[in-house]
Formats: structure tokens, sequence, C-alpha cells
């Protein structure tokens, strides 16, 4: 059990460093394509969304064959198994149970939901501060804070 526990442990270290690395390209990418005037800022603002979504999309994926490409080296599923498609379901949480793994790796598969469940949460969250940080700098965002009646 404690080789399972190390193994998810190792390959989630690993998934987190890359959602960093993607994280900061991602805030960067979209702090330098922040114009402050634009024709057309909601278009603007559609196209970085869409971007950032693109990129984490992508870090999810490498992500997911990392832990593949681990169920891979250490045998997790059946010889006929399909690694990269238990690796989805897992990682996504979504759990067919069509395809279990060996007796001796029944741990893996919440170890690496529990990574999905991790990252997709710090994707949204990626998301939801490029979107507020976007709309402020475009003039879209109204500021915080209690409003006043108007008279």
């Amino acid at each position: 059990m404690m080789l399972q526990f190390l193994v998810g442990t190792l390959v989630s270290l690993i998934n987190t460093g890359i959602h960093a690395l993607v994280t900061v390209v991602a805030v960067a990418v979209a702090r330098s394509a922040v114009p402050r005037h634009t024709i057309w800022p909601r278009l603007h603002l559609m196209s970085v969304m869409i971007a950032i979504a693109v990129v984490l999309k992508f870090a999810h994926m490498l992500e997911i064959l990392v832990w593949a490409a681990t169920y891979l080296v250490v045998g997790v599923a059946a010889a006929d198994g399909d690694v990269l498609y238990f690796a989805f379901v897992n990682y996504t949480t979504l759990g067919y149970g069509d395809i279990t793994p060996v007796r001796e790796w029944r741990l893996i598969g919440p170890l690496t939901a529990m990574n999905g469940v991790l990252l997709f949460g710090w994707s949204a969250a990626i998301l939801f501060e490029v979107l507020l940080k976007t709309l402020e700098h475009l003039g879209l965002a109204e500021t915080p804070g209690p409003r006043l009646p108007r008279n």
C-alpha cells in the first residue's frame, strides 16, 4: 500500500509542477494580450478566455498522459487494458468501472482522481482570475463594494 501512495504522490507532484508552469505561462500571456483600448473589447475578452481554456486543456491532457505512462510502467491495468482510457476515466472522476486496476494497485485510481479534481479546480481559479483581470483592463468590470441608492 505504501508503494501506491508513494507512486501516486510522486505523479501528483509532477503534475502539480506541470500545472504550475502552465499557470505562470497562461497568466503572463493573458496579461500581455490585454490592450488598454480595443475596438471590440468583448470579442477580445472571448479570445483571451478561449486561448487560456485551450492551454489548460492541453495541460490536463499532458497530465493524463503522465498518469497513463505511470500505469504502464507499474502494470496497473490488466494486459488487455487501455491505460490511456483508464487514466482519463480516473483523472476526470468519470469512473465508468469498465476497466479496473490489478488488485495490488487498487488505490491508484482514487489517487489519480484526487489529483484531477485538485487540478481542475486550479484551472477554474485560473480562468476566473484571467476573466476578472481582463475585464478590469478593458474597463468592463464594475467596482466591487456596496452600491449606494440613486436619487
